[in-house]
């Protein structure tokens, strides 16, 4: 997928592409937005398809710039209406997007890398390893495919009303390019998204997190998944890093930049790992201490995601009542804490089951294939090859 030295538009912002028209091209700023208004309210990708702009102004786009989505390599959609894309990146690499509809609300989970390099252990995606961040017309370009499939309009026929940063990789670690992009989610000429439609999720970058907190304005959500470090440590590597208090001191500064902000706390329910009484009553605890800091009530909310297996992990999803008996702990003590309803496990695009096409540099995929293989699990190269076996 060369580039043919031209400027991929979907890289650009408002203000970039503001710059690309008046210092590029020596035209006037204006163009830009009648641009991005063609590009992400119409989805029109051909310069000679923007009849109100004039043929040489069109001649000159085609020239020096393009407009390039990421290639569909499939889609799927799943029986509870969930729909999942698997989209070539370039020619060795593939990434999977998600959309989930809901009652009065379409959510897309969008990727910010190709793999994670954090290797989370209950996490199908880490297993694949990791290989390089996306770019920012690499994640937009996301948006752009799932919005023009549902036939989506901004600001009137809205089928996409949300968007969170919950897909392969950890935003924090592209923090650009992710910033970037959800600058032209929340654009009135992007898809006009308000800042708490889109989400941020983190593992715990907590320098990354006060950067966020200074240039952005979007919902915050943090992958906890365990109330104490010996757990999470185990659990999220990188808590040996930035262990629960310096994290949960940075959620505070976060929360405490706008009044009235609350962060959301993701915990992944894993049988006999984190889901006993005694791990409810110190989340319990732990974020009582949150929303003292930040002198508001609820301004730690908790989402329960029940485990979603995959081949090869040792963890288990708790039975119902177990789930339940931990969300009452909570809910008796005054927290929010629903539980996710799992969305599209038939065609593995439930949290914590997105795999892609990973060229790994971190050999982490091979030695997870040796694991499969000693349990007789092993499905061969598959994913790990060109992006054209993957039908």
């Amino acid at each position: 997928m060369p580039d043919n030295g031209k400027t991929n538009l979907f890289d650009l912002d408002r203000t970039q592409l503001e710059d690309f028209f008046e210092h590029s091209l020596g035209e006037k700023r204006y163009r830009a937005h009648q641009v991005m208004k063609w590009i992400h309210h119409r989805y029109v990708t051909d310069f000679d398809g923007m009849t109100d702009l004039g043929k040489a102004l069109r001649a000159k786009l085609e020239a020096h710039a393009q407009v390039r989505a990421p290639m569909v390599v499939f889609d799927k959609p799943s029986t509870d209406g969930t729909h999942k894309w698997l989209l070539g990146m370039d020619p060795k690499n593939a990434i999977e997007t998600v959309y989930i509809p809901d009652k009065g609300r379409g959510t897309l989970c969008v990727s910010s890398q190709v793999g994670c390099a954090l290797n989370c252990q209950f996490c199908s995606t880490a297993t694949q390893g990791f290989n390089r961040n996306l770019s920012t017309a690499e994640i937009i370009g996301q948006v752009w495919v799932a919005a023009r499939h549902l036939g989506n309009v901004p600001h009137q026929q809205r089928r996409l009303t949300n968007v969170v940063m919950m897909g392969m990789g950890e935003p924090l670690a592209n923090f650009d390019n992710v910033v970037r992009a959800m600058s032209i989610m929340r654009d009135d000429l992007g898809y006009g998204l308000a800042n708490k439609r889109v989400t941020l999720s983190t593992a715990g970058m907590v320098p990354m997190i006060d950067k966020l907190g200074e240039v952005s304005d979007v919902s915050l959500a943090v992958s906890l998944h365990a109330p104490n470090d010996e757990l999470r440590s185990e659990l999220v590597p990188l808590n040996k890093k930035y262990p629960i208090a310096e994290l949960m001191e940075s959620c505070v500064r976060y929360a405490l930049r706008k009044r009235g902000t609350s962060v959301t706390f993701e915990y992944t329910l894993m049988k006999g790992v984190n889901d006993q009484p005694t791990h409810a009553r110190q989340l319990v605890r732990l974020l009582r201490q949150f929303d003292n800091a930040v002198q508001m009530k609820d301004a730690a909310k908790v989402n329960l995601i029940p485990f979603n297996p995959f081949p090869g992990t040792r963890f288990e999803r708790p039975d119902d009542a177990a789930i339940r008996a931990f969300q009452k702990l909570l809910n008796e003590a005054g927290m929010i804490a629903p539980v996710r309803r799992t969305r599209g496990d038939d065609i593995d695009a439930a949290c914590g089951q997105l795999k892609g096409q990973v060229m790994d540099r971190t050999r982490r995929q091979a030695e997870f294939r040796k694991r499969l293989q000693a349990q007789g699990l092993d499905q061969g190269p598959g994913r790990g090859g060109e992006i054209g076996d993957a039908a």
